[in-house]
């Protein structure tokens, strides 16, 4: 049943084959033995069990059944849930319950989903390794030695390890993608603004975006049509044609050896399958990106952590919070993101950022896209793969060490800086750990960008992978 996806599996409990109580066990015992993984921060297995219980009650009962019926869905432990404590990764909000659910989770429950528990993550989602001093370390399933990457590590190393098919992730700068990459699985950042992201612990409301991870497509699009309601068909289209645009400049430079190695497989493999590369630069992203993401995050995360806390119910404040933040994150925002920090954001660079800056990004990548004619952008998600946990200052890459932060961050932060739909897809594995492609395209071409990852997907997989789509 592991082994299903989640449209597998609905479908088979809406038929009949097998209960949901069946399933959720199939699943609870997979969580069981792979508790080494540090997946979740919370799991209750008799609430799966009687939620699952109420699902088979409600078919034998022949009501209709929704489009997640029975489905077990690991939820980020930033996302708030009134039945289960939201801690966002930190130690003061170890006991916290939500007064209400986030309205995704409510939409997810309404289409029939369980919510099988709360995932680990770096704590209040501030990095890329979820290296999580108050919970410990989520590790990744490929090896235990090594990260799952962040902020979402946790629902990415449950579904890659067969927890669940399905999870839901949260991705303000990367951390649906970046842990969807280095856990060889697929991650589907929306447009922001697609999909609700009220009731979920913020960083900026200009990019924070909640989305899927899963291990397939066809599986992300059952999630957005849930969340969405768009049923549009979703036909792959032909890869001859397919005009895939580079921006070598940017996204290609100073890539490990083994990812490059990987990025020149996947490419060589378009190409043969009739998709045109167009190759395209794109001068001055990068004094763009440094302008705009940073200054915008670091401005907004106290203030829309104060609001969220007040929003959700919570019985003491931000100042209350940070007291039992954890060494590393709290070092983080005093130096950057507190009103007294050494290099906290004046209003007027903010405020340039904003309103100058960012669209002046947005408009350089629409008129790329319309330019190139191009379907969507092609890009390594990022230019290693897992490093070791502790790992996280400066990474040796060739002969130059760069920064942690580079490494991880550099390739995905302008589509969601810009507010791009990105996926992220399986393109191989380097030393025996996964890299991945990612694909961009123009704001609201959701359902396009998953219609070509369902053609590129296919093409890959024949390749790829013969052997197990996840780490036994």
């Amino acid at each position: 049943m592991i082994a299903l996806s989640a449209g597998e599996a609905v479908a088979a409990m809406v038929d009949g084959r097998f209960t949901a109580l069946a399933y959720a066990e199939a699943l609870l015992g997979r969580c069981a033995e792979r508790a080494d993984l540090n997946a979740f921060i919370t799991l209750d297995p008799e609430a799966v069990r009687a939620a699952a219980r109420a699902a088979d009650e409600r078919r034998a009962a022949g009501e209709v059944l929704g489009p997640l019926h029975g489905l077990p869905i690991p939820v980020k432990d930033s996302v708030n849930t009134v039945d289960l404590p939201t801690t966002a990764g930190t130690s003061a909000l170890r006991d916290f319950r939500p007064k209400a659910d986030a309205p995704l989770v409510a939409q997810l429950r309404a289409a029939g989903a369980i919510v099988l528990g709360k995932t680990n993550l770096h704590e209040l989602s501030l990095g890329w390794t979820s290296s999580n001093m108050a919970y410990g370390p989520v590790r990744n399933p490929w090896d235990l030695t090594r990260i799952p990457g962040g902020s979402s590590g946790g629902t990415a190393a449950a579904v890659a390890a067969g927890m669940a098919p399905l999870g839901v992730a949260e991705d303000t700068q990367g951390s649906i993608r970046v842990p969807a990459a280095l856990c060889g699985i697929a991650g589907f950042r929306p447009t922001t603004g697609r999909y609700p992201t009220d009731g979920c612990a913020p960083i900026s409301g200009l990019f924070d975006q909640i989305g899927p991870h899963a291990r397939c497509v066809a599986d992300l699009a059952l999630f957005d049509t849930v969340i969405t309601g768009d049923a549009s068909p979703l036909a792959p289209p032909a890869l001859a044609g397919l005009r895939l645009g580079i921006a070598r400049d940017y996204y290609f430079s100073g890539l490990d050896p083994a990812v490059a190695a990987a990025m020149d497989g996947v490419l060589g493999r378009l190409a043969g399958a009739g998709v045109t590369i167009v190759e395209a630069d794109l001068p001055g992203l990068g004094a763009l990106i440094d302008a705009i993401t940073l200054p915008i995050q670091v401005h907004d995360v106290a203030p829309g952590l104060t609001a969220w806390l007040a929003s959700s119910g919570a019985s003491f404040g931000f100042d209350e919070m940070l007291a039992a933040v954890s060494p590393d994150v709290l070092g983080l925002l005093k130096l950057f993101a507190l009103p007294d920090s050494p290099n906290a954001i004046p209003e007027p660079v903010y405020a340039a950022a904003r309103d100058v800056h960012r669209p002046a990004l947005q408009a350089v990548l629409a008129d790329w896209f319309a330019v190139n004619r191009v379907d969507a952008m092609l890009l390594p998600a990022t230019m290693v793969a897992a490093t070791a946990i502790g790992h996280d200052q400066l990474i040796r890459i060739g002969e130059a060490d760069v920064p942690f932060s580079t490494a991880m961050g550099r390739n995905i932060a302008p589509g969601s800086t810009a507010g791009l739909p990105g996926l992220v897809l399986p393109a191989g594995l380097a030393k025996g750990l996964p890299v991945a492609i990612e694909l961009d395209g123009p704001p609201g071409a959701d359902r396009r960008l998953l219609a070509i990852g369902l053609a590129v997907e296919a093409l890959l997989a024949e390749e790829l992978w013969p052997r197990a789509r996840r780490p036994s």
